[in-house]
């Protein structure tokens, strides 16, 4: 009776195991086919579409489709840097997005919502950046990891701090005077 629970036991691993493993040739090749197939018909629902809306939907498509090439790379040879591939592919993807949003806003709120989308895909960068160094064999050092997280966690502030600013030049006088002192000290900028 207990042979049949390790038996189960073993299987599951082996498969679990097998999962891991890279993609072979003809899997790599069969994904870049489904990839390109996906593509076309996302910019073909995106034909029926008019001004920014079309935009926003083709920037989707394209972003999609850099998103699902970097994982097929990375599924075929995973490595520390295909892996911070993938996660630049999406924020720039997001990014791309995000500012195709922006369009559609005019003045101050269209300049708040590009610093805003900048400040996210900067955060999003900055977080693949550490992710590949903390998982990459050769940097096994934690000062590397250190100064990594230090590094983003000063571009992530100057980022946010932007669009912080930003969000001030809505405001006039005083009002706007408080606003920067306050992002000023918020995100420790001199």
């Amino acid at each position: 009776m207990k042979i049949k629970p390790l038996i189960l036991a073993i299987a599951a691993t082996c498969t679990l195991a097998s999962g891991a493993m890279a993609m072979t040739q003809a899997e790599y090749k069969a994904a870049k086919n489904t990839i390109s197939t996906d593509y076309k018909a996302a910019k073909e629902k995106c034909g029926g579409l008019t001004a920014n809306a079309k935009d926003i939907c083709m920037s989707e498509a394209k972003g999609s489709e850099k998103v699902a090439k970097a994982q097929a790379e990375a599924g075929y040879k995973p490595t520390a840097r295909n892996t911070e591939k993938v996660a630049l592919a999406k924020a720039d993807a997001a990014y791309d997005t995000a500012k195709e949003k922006c369009d559609d806003l005019s003045g101050n709120a269209k300049d708040v919502c590009v610093k805003d989308a900048k400040a996210a895909h900067v955060r999003a960068k900055q977080d693949a950046k550490v992710t590949k160094v903390s998982s990459d064999s050769s940097n096994t050092r934690s000062d590397k990891v250190a100064d990594a997280r230090k590094d983003a966690a000063g571009e992530k502030r100057e980022a946010d701090y932007k669009a912080a600013r930003e969000r001030c030049d809505a405001l006039d006088g005083a009002p706007k005077d408080a606003c920067q002192t306050d992002a000023k000290v918020k995100f420790g900028m001199k």
